[in-house]
């Protein structure tokens, strides 16, 4: 089964999906503020991506947080914020199998799929 984690209204999000529906792939999507998501489903990622990676710095919710969090940052601070603040998480995330991919670029997802 392949899932897609992520924000609906992101515009990253919606190119994905088109994609996804324009080869025909079936997935599930996860909105992470509809459906929620575990602890310990984000500390695994943090584990196989790096946290650093899962952290979206470049967003404007990361820009708007105090100081305080935005320092000595490590991996525990980092899932306890993105779990607070679900658009801190790098979008899209791809599950596929065993197989975890960051964002969204189409020869990737291609590869990935094994579409041509």
């Amino acid at each position: 089964m392949t899932t897609l984690y992520g924000i609906k209204n992101c515009d990253t999000i919606k190119k994905a999906r088109q994609w996804l529906d324009a080869q025909g792939i079936p997935y599930q999507f996860h909105d992470y503020r509809v459906d929620g998501l575990a602890q310990s489903q984000l500390e695994d990622w943090a584990q196989t991506l790096g946290w650093e990676a899962l952290l979206n710095k470049r967003g404007t919710t990361f820009r708007q947080l105090p100081d305080s969090d935005k320092e000595n940052l490590d991996q525990a601070k980092a899932v306890t914020l993105m779990l607070s603040h679900p658009a801190l998480i790098k979008r899209p995330l791809l599950a596929k199998d065993d197989q975890l991919a960051l964002g969204f670029k189409a020869d990737q997802y291609a590869n990935i799929f094994g579409v041509a």
